[in-house]
């Protein structure tokens, strides 16, 4: 139950910027945590092997840490009067739906409106690859791969933790995804220290990056002109070619089900990464494109939204 009312909260309202101006947001209070175990562990002077042994303690104890406060915090609540509305709230916190659609829509709008320029400031906001000679069709397909990459890290992964093990199964996998987004990286520094969080954020997004594949492969039937077959079969056979074991299941689907080509070819500071394929589909994408992707992105949450909404029910009766 709590997780299908938070992912319906989160839904209409999201995260406030007021409130993360003013307070934060649980997701920076954990990188600042692990920021300070990267200072205080990570010695570039020690050997490889005895950076890994430091960087695997490390996520043990943001892991640890995050455990022993959502768990105490959990039984405080469901003590309280009503406290299991303040859980819902802060389960809500640990969901990006509604922002991921918001930051992926500002792109196409600004496409739109402001042009090529205005567009590769807002894509900056939510890609890590360099943006400064980005055309439009680079622009367009930097959001539609961020969209179905972040659909399974930043929705369906924290969805499916809290509706299994509750808030602090949620709140872990956010510390693990926070971790790996910060060392996980091939980095000289990293390449050692996050080894493990690496590692450890493939597990967890093992199952939850190929329940996404199928989401969309599911939501490409209530939507015209899109294939759902080929939505699977796409994510089948390029995913395993991607350099993640799990990026590659959303990417590949979205881009088999709207026959749109993904990946290739992109910039990381300065560098050119020569990335496989997902799809192959029309590479010439346009702001039209991306609005097609967020509205197959918006049924495949309704029916995620239907899941949860079985499985609170499920739980309620059993």
């Amino acid at each position: 139950m709590i997780a299908f009312l938070a992912a319906l909260l989160e839904r209409f309202v999201g995260y406030p910027a007021w409130l993360t101006d003013r307070i934060g947001h649980p997701v920076i209070w954990i990188g600042k945590l692990i920021d300070a175990l990267d200072q205080r562990q990570n010695h570039p002077e020690k050997s490889f092997g005895s950076r890994k042994i430091a960087g695997a303690i490390a996520i043990a104890i943001v892991v640890l840490a995050v455990l022993i406060v959502t768990l105490g915090l959990q039984q405080i609540l469901r003590f309280l009067p009503f406290g299991w509305l303040i859980e819902i709230l802060l389960a809500s916190t640990l969901i990006a739906q509604k922002g991921l659609r918001d930051a992926v829509l500002a792109v196409a709008r600004a496409l739109r409106e402001q042009g090529i320029e205005g567009a590769r400031r807002e894509v900056a906001h939510i890609v890590g690859r360099d943006t400064a000679e980005l055309d439009e069709a680079g622009v367009s397909r930097a959001a539609i791969e961020t969209l179905a990459e972040n659909t399974s890290d930043g929705v369906i992964a924290p969805l499916v933790y809290l509706a299994l093990f509750g808030l602090p199964g949620a709140a872990i996998y956010k510390a693990i995804n926070t971790a790996d987004s910060m060392i996980g990286h091939r980095s000289e520094r990293h390449a050692a220290f996050g080894w493990a969080s690496a590692k450890l954020d493939d597990l967890v997004n093992f199952i939850p990056a190929r329940l996404t594949a199928a989401l969309f492969a599911l939501a490409a039937r209530a939507m015209p002109r899109a294939d759902p077959t080929a939505a699977w079969e796409t994510a089948r056979r390029d995913a395993p070619g991607h350099a993640s074991p799990n990026a590659g299941w959303p990417e590949a689907a979205i881009a088999g089900a709207l026959g749109f080509g993904l990946g290739g070819p992109r910039a990381y500071k300065g560098e050119l990464l020569d990335l496989p394929k997902m799809g192959k589909g029309k590479r010439n994408l346009t702001a039209e494109d991306i609005a097609t992707a967020i509205s197959l992105y918006d049924k495949a949450m309704l029916i995620a939204l239907g899941i949860l909404a079985v499985w609170a029910l499920f739980s309620i009766v059993f």
